[in-house]
């Protein structure tokens, strides 16, 4: 991704950042004022000191008011500048980061799954945190710089050109050498800010991972281990933030030092009697004055190269995942409520173009309200079967139909809106039980929430809590039981009241007196619903109307519980596997 965005130029990066800046134009053009009025106001200091000599040379009672008015007026324009040049710019620079955030956010949770197979969520994360800010840096702060420091070098240039334009030639003369480092300087700020950004959803990743999985840390004794990789991790971004540090170090003084240099040259000139005869000695001490005053803001004018190029590194990132492209979502079609009829036909998936097949050559029918259990060994290809109806992937080969039609018709969606699942891994978000039941529907009926966690057997639990079901239930529901947090799952799964439901795993996490509530909430939820059933388990699925064994992506053997057992084929050999891991002491 990193690659893609590097391919455009660092001009076509930063207009497409400066679009961002567009919508608050009122307020950047505040901006624009104010730093023109400190550009105007700073200016005039080289004025006020050629007055200040010449006046007191020339001394009269008009000059001894004005030049304390003109000191107050100076100074209280440079504060209005800087105040509208600072405030209004800070403005632009949240928004931009607000409307940046949102885009990156808001495209990332519409991109295919496979994106994010293939991509740590640290590294995601930093690109919506870390990665912003740094673009907001070079849309912002950079711009501020540009403009505050910039307006003030093209008012002491102008004003050294009407005070003595001969001399304000000779001092551009450096001019050239400055740009060369400035854009030696600008590659290596670039390359470095890509390494420093990379390493930095490095520095995320471990440390998400290392926190959230702080139990199994522990248990297995690896704090040493982890605080290795983290300090790798983190020695590494200190690295490279010290090749940008050093890059900075070294290029600014150079810069000072071009300055300082051609300023020397420039006051031993002034100093020649041929020249000194041509000026007052008030314009004098106003052209070295502002000559002098032009090292500042040279030198923030190169500081901020460091700030523009960390800023198009990061939008490179940025952009780079912004065009990648969101799931694919052709259909027209908006389906009613599904009768929940679902057909694979010759289904073939692989999860990359150079990865073997997980499913080869899937038939199966399953009717409207027909539950059917999915079994076999781990790796046969179970879940990513099930996942193709959600089309959270889509088939290398083959078709998908519900009802009839090619679920590619149907408007995403709508689609998933027809289909509940509840899986091994339980999410659960860190709001209220009665939030996490009624997931994604705001304002939703206490009572519809109350039935769906009576119907899962989760009433039972949430009842004598002190808060009941405004209970929140912590980070990925760490304040519940593992059987808890399998049942407000299935508990949402009845909320949703959609005709087709898929368990993948579903009971798996649970005691065998959760299992049992379970059973029975499944009993009543299947009812006129289309299920199908992923289970290791094999004692949950006796009641299914049909098996499917799988083994290898392919589908072996299907029929009812005791139809596979007298065929003493793939699914009697798991049957009694299990059975005598049951009964082993």
């Amino acid at each position: 991704m990193t690659r893609a965005g590097t391919q455009h130029s660092g001009w076509t990066l930063y207009k497409r950042l400066l679009s961002y800046v567009k919508p608050h134009w009122v307020s950047f053009a505040l901006a624009i004022v104010g730093y023109t009025i400190y550009a105007a106001s700073s200016t005039a200091l080289a004025e006020m000191m050629k007055r200040l000599i010449d006046g007191i040379q020339n001394p009269d009672a008009a000059f001894r008011l004005f030049l304390p008015l003109f000191v107050v007026g100076m100074f209280a324009a440079r504060g209005l500048g800087t105040f509208l040049g600072t405030y209004f710019m800070s403005n632009v620079a949240r928004n931009v980061v607000h409307a940046l955030r949102c885009d990156v956010f808001n495209h990332m949770l519409h991109l295919p799954g496979r994106f994010f197979d293939s991509h740590s969520s640290g590294h995601l994360i930093s690109r919506v945190t870390y990665h912003v800010e740094q673009v907001t840096g070079a849309a912002t702060k950079a711009v501020t710089i540009v403009l505050r420091e910039g307006l003030f070098v093209i008012g002491l240039l102008s004003y050294l050109m009407w005070t003595n334009w001969m001399l304000t030639l000779l001092f551009m003369t450096v001019t050239p050498l400055i740009a060369g480092v400035v854009s030696y300087a600008s590659k290596r700020f670039r390359r470095i800010s890509q390494r420093i950004q990379h390493s930095m959803g490095d520095v995320t990743h471990v440390a998400s991972e290392a926190l959230s999985g702080y139990r199994v840390v522990r248990t297995h004794g690896a704090e040493e281990y982890e605080k290795a990789r983290f300090a790798k991790a983190s020695n590494y971004n200190r690295q490279q933030s010290m090749k940008e540090a050093l890059t900075k170090a070294v290029s600014t003084p150079v810069i000072q030092l071009l300055v300082a240099l051609s300023l020397a040259v420039l006051v031993w000139l002034a100093m020649s009697p041929a020249l000194l005869d041509d000026m007052t000695p008030g314009e004098f001490v106003a052209f070295i004055t502002a000559a002098s005053l032009m090292a500042k803001p040279v030198r923030q004018l190169t500081e901020v190269n460091s700030e523009i190029q960390k800023g198009i590194a990061a939008a490179a990132e940025l952009f780079g995942l912004l065009e990648v492209s969101p799931e694919r979502d052709e259909g027209t079609r908006e389906p009613g409520r599904l009768e929940g009829r679902v057909e694979l036909q010759d289904v073939h998936f692989r999860y990359g173009d150079d990865q073997p097949e997980v499913l080869k050559g899937i038939d199966v029918a399953v009717k409207a309200g027909e539950m059917v259990a999915i079994v076999g060994r781990s790796g046969s290809g179970k879940s990513t079967l099930v996942g193709l109806l959600p089309r959270f992937y889509r088939p290398s080969a083959g078709r998908v139909l519900i009802d009839g039609v090619p679920i590619d018709e149907y408007r995403l969606t709508p689609l998933r809106r027809q289909i509940a699942l509840v899986s091994q891994q339980v999410t659960l978000f860190n709001a209220s039980i009665a939030d996490n039941i009624a997931y994604g529907v705001p304002d939703a009926d206490p009572a519809a929430i109350e039935a769906a966690a009576r119907a899962a057997h989760a009433h039972e639990f949430i009842e004598p809590l002190s808060q009941g079901y405004d209970t929140v239930v912590g980070d990925n529901g760490v304040m519940l039981s593992g059987g808890q947090r399998q049942r407000l799952a299935i508990a949402r799964a009845i909320f949703k009241d959609a005709p087709l439901l898929i368990l993948d795993e579903a009971t798996s996490a649970l005691d065998t007196e959760s299992e049992r509530y379970i059973q029975q909430a499944l009993e009543t939820v299947c009812r006129g619903r289309t299920t199908l059933v992923i289970a290791h388990r094999l004692s949950t699925i006796e009641r299914a109307d049909r098996i499917l064994v799988m083994e290898q992506g392919r589908i072996v053997e299907q029929g009812s519980h005791a139809e596979l057992l007298a065929r003493d084929g793939a699914y009697a050999a798991l049957h009694r596997l299990q059975f005598q891991e049951s009964t082993v002491p």
